[in-house]
Formats: C-alpha cells, structure tokens, sequence
C-alpha cells in the first residue's frame, strides 16, 4: 500500500495537476460551445425553470481541554453563528450560475488566548506586544500579581472573536440530452489573519439511459497567512530578549529553576502561503430499481505553511517559566488553575509538503415508499501518518405527504499524526511537533435528527416568492479526548417568479 502510494505521489506532483487543471478550463468552455449531431434539436426543459434562494443558518458550540492555542491543554469553548444565501439563476435552457455567500461570527476562548495575560485579576486585557507600550502609567503599575493569565480562562484580547466572511461562484452548462455537464467556480474568503482564493472546473458524463454516471473535477486553493503569534513569543523576538521592554517591562517573570526565560528556537515564518490541489473522480451506478452505490477517489497535494502560527509548544527538556500567581504547590495543567500562565518554547512546526488520499463508497437502497436507506464509507490516508476511517448512516423516513424525518449516525476514527504528542512531552531535539488534539489518535461519534417539510407544488405563495421547502437538523459530536460539540441548522428554500 505505501509503495503504491509512493508512485502515485510521484505521478500526481504538482506541476501535473496544475497542467490538466489549466487543460480543463481552456478545452472545456470549448467543448461546451460545439454542438452534438447526435442529439435532439427539438423542445427541451430547462436544467433550472426558475431562480432559486437558499437561505441556510447554523450554530455551532464546543467544549473540551485541549486548547491547541495552549499548547494541549486548556479551555475549547467556541460557539459560531453561520447565516449564508445560496443564489441559482437560470441564465438559458442550459446554464446556471450559483452565487454562494456567507458569514461566520464566532467567539472563541481559546484563540483569545493568543495573549491570555490580563491587566489585572478583573479581567481587563493588557494586549499584546506593542500595544502596552503606550501607555506608561498603565505599564508601571504592572506587578507579577496583576499581570495574570490561565489556560483554562478566556482572555478579554481582540482575537477572542472574529468574522470570516466567504464568497463563491459557479457556473454549469449542460448539453442539449443532459448527458454532458460542464462547471467552473471561484471562491474567496478571508478572516483577521487568513486569506483563501480557489478556483476549479468539472465535468460529469450521464450514460446508459442516465443510470451510470462518472465525473471528475480539479481544484486549487491559494491561501495567504498573516500570521499572529502568542504573545511572549512575539514580544521576545521584537525586543531582541530584552526581558525589561516591551510587553515584558515591570513584569516579573518567574522560574521552577531561577533561569532566565529564552524561546531560542522560535522564529517568525518567512513563507505565508499555503496552497492545495487536488483531483477528484467519481462514478455513480443504478444498479436496480431499490439500489444506488457511488464510488469516489481523491488526490491532495498541499504545500506551503501547514502548521498554525499561534499554536503553543512546551518542551518536556527545557526549564518552565510563569507569568502570574506562580508557586511549586499549584499544578498549571488543572482547570483549577486560574492565575499564572506558562511561557510557551515556540510554536507548532510542521512539514511543508501533505500528500492525501481519500476514497470512499454510498450506498443508497430503497426499502420503500416510507423508508430509505443511505450508508456511507471513507478511506483516509496521508504521509503524516494518519490513517482514518469514516462511516455514516442515514435513515430518511417519510411522514405523510409533506414531511421527511432524518435520523443520522457517524463514526469516525484514526490513528495520531507522526508529528503529534500532548502537552510538554515534545523534545526540543525535534524537527517538527504539534499538540493540536485534531492530530491525534481518537475515536468520535456524531448523532443527528433532522426533519424536512416538502411544498410540492409550492402553494404558499407571497408576492413572486414561492416557498419550496423548509429543514431544521440537530447534530451532538462526542470524542474520546473529551471534546463535545452541538450544531442546529435550518435552510429555507425559495422559488422566485
């Protein structure tokens, strides 16, 4: 299995991916345009009669204690609110553009402990780096007892929240038999300190009277860091390991062994960007009037900086340092701690290259009228080290004329990356290390209910808004490192006439 692997990482290199991705987007807006003999010039149904709006909201909230922003343990409160609109318009009997955009406005306490050190035990942030050098009546008053931090509280800092916003839009054309569909997309989003644009095309081929399917896409991604780093770190390289300036002045910093604090291996990166491409084939079959099976495979070539700047390394070889309430009676990794913050060594460091694999299978058998069956398999493989398996399963039960009830389950487990370990046991020997808990070996289950009302012929009516259909889901994920997670979600359908 690896060897083969191997090779095929080496045949899908990124230069080959790129090049038949550029060949997709120049043959085939050209194919589009040629006409096929073979099919019929008469009357045919639009792909899409009317425009249509998807209007979908979701809010997501999370707990665990194994904050990678504090270096594996800490605090993973986050909550996320997601209002989006999904746009389809009809621009002939062929082609269809899709306009997709949303926000994301979340709070998180961990990412606020980018700098957890508040001002004082009220819980007012002293900011980060530069900013406390303004104000140098603020910064005599500091004492080791007011300048506090816990990873295990969230700090009042700027990055506790942010908005992403996202933007997307895609194009499909199909034949005049509907055998042939063409499609291209770009998207863009951006947060406080992460930018994305991609682009991709695709092509998908109906045969056999429509019951076998075979399509195949390519994307890439160009992703920018604006890296933000932890504050200690930050403010060690900016004032040169000078312990009485910046964030650090009238601050005292306190020793288990009466060193003095020295991050030696943090640097700043240098290469922001971060790039993926990948490929994508699929094959969908009717093998029989009660059974569907799909089949899809992937290749995922990243490359750039694939490690996140603000995650905090501990080393389990060099002397720990605190900044707060610090004595050798109290122990830091408990969530009783609540007023003094361990120094991190540097930040997360892993390689530039990721080579993934997924592979997967869909099952959908109708049992019937009333009742459907949808399984679901995935295969994940990459050369961190991770192998994964996924299964899901869904039970569509319909409930009269108008109604589909969506009862759900998944489970989902994997072995840890090459490159992880928990909380201060890295080496400060090692090239590359995380404690992002992502990265680690778990397992997790996920149960969901779900309920749709269907207007069939779309009766209810106001103004040219037709209401098409109406769902609402619920979700509860539970993993073995302790993270919990909820997410409700609804979308409204709407024709417009």
């Amino acid at each position: 299995m690896a060897v083969a692997v191997v090779v095929i990482n080496k045949i899908y290199s990124m230069r080959k991916i790129s090049n038949l991705f550029i060949f997709v987007l120049l043959v085939i807006p050209a194919l589009a345009q040629q006409p096929d003999s073979k099919e019929s010039k008469t009357f045919k149904k639009k792909v899409l009669d009317k425009a249509e709006v998807d209007q979908l909201m979701s809010y997501y909230t999370q707990e665990g204690n194994n904050s990678s922003v504090g270096g594996g343990i800490g605090t993973e409160e986050l909550w996320d609110i997601t209002p989006t609109v999904v746009l389809s318009i009809p621009i002939n009997n062929d082609d269809v553009l899709t306009i997709d955009a949303g926000l994301s406005a979340y709070s998180s306490a961990s990412s606020s402990n980018l700098n957890p050190f508040d001002l004082n035990k009220s819980g007012a942030s002293g900011g980060g780096g530069e900013d406390d050098d303004d104000d140098d009546d603020r910064m005599t008053q500091r004492t080791a007892s007011s300048v506090i931090g816990s990873p295990w509280l969230a700090s009042s800092g700027a990055s506790k929240s942010d908005v992403l916003g996202s933007f997307s839009a895609s194009y499909a054309h199909s034949s005049d038999s509907r055998n042939k569909i063409w499609n291209a997309h770009l998207s863009f989003s951006t947060e406080y300190d992460y930018t994305s644009f991609g682009f991709g095309a695709g092509y998908t081929h109906l045969f056999n009277k429509k019951n076998t399917e075979i399509g195949v896409k390519a994307n890439i991604y160009l992703d920018q860091w604006r890296p933000e780093y932890p504050t200690e770190l930050k403010t060690f390289e900016e004032v040169h390991g000078n312990l009485n300036a910046g964030f650090f002045n009238n601050v005292t910093i306190l020793s288990e062994n009466g060193g003095t604090y020295n991050p030696y291996k943090f640097s700043k990166i240098t290469a922001n960007e971060r790039n993926s491409y990948s490929i994508s084939v699929s094959f969908s079959q009717i093998v029989s009037k009660k059974l569907q099976t799909s089949v899809f495979f992937d290749l995922v070539k990243q490359q750039g900086q694939l490690s996140t700047p603000y995650h905090r390394i501990y080393f389990s070889d060099t002397d720990k340092y605190y900044i707060g309430n610090y004595s050798p009676s109290k122990v830091y990794d408990s969530p009783t701690n609540t007023d003094f913050f361990m120094l991190a060594d540097d930040i997360e460091r892993l390689p530039r290259d990721r080579f993934k694999v997924p592979a997967g299978i869909r099952l959908h058998y109708y049992i019937n009228e009333f009742l459907t069956l949808r399984n679901y398999y995935r295969f994940y493989w990459d050369d961190w080290g991770i192998l994964a398996h996924t299964y899901e399963v869904e039970l569509p039960i319909k409930l009269g004329k108008w109604f589909t009830l969506y009862p759900s389950y998944r489970y989902y487990v994997q072995n840890n990356a090459d490159y992880f370990a928990p909380f201060n046991t890295h080496l400060s020997t090692e090239t590359y290390y995380t404690s992002d808990y992502d990265l680690s070996e778990f397992s997790s289950n996920q149960y969901g209910i779900g309920l749709k009302y269907t207007d069939i012929i779309m009766k209810r009516k106001l103004w040219k808004l037709r209401l098409k259909s109406i769902n609402v889901r619920y979700k509860y994920y539970q993993r073995t490192t302790g993270l919990k997670a909820s997410i409700i979600s609804s979308g409204i359908k709407i024709i417009i006439d």
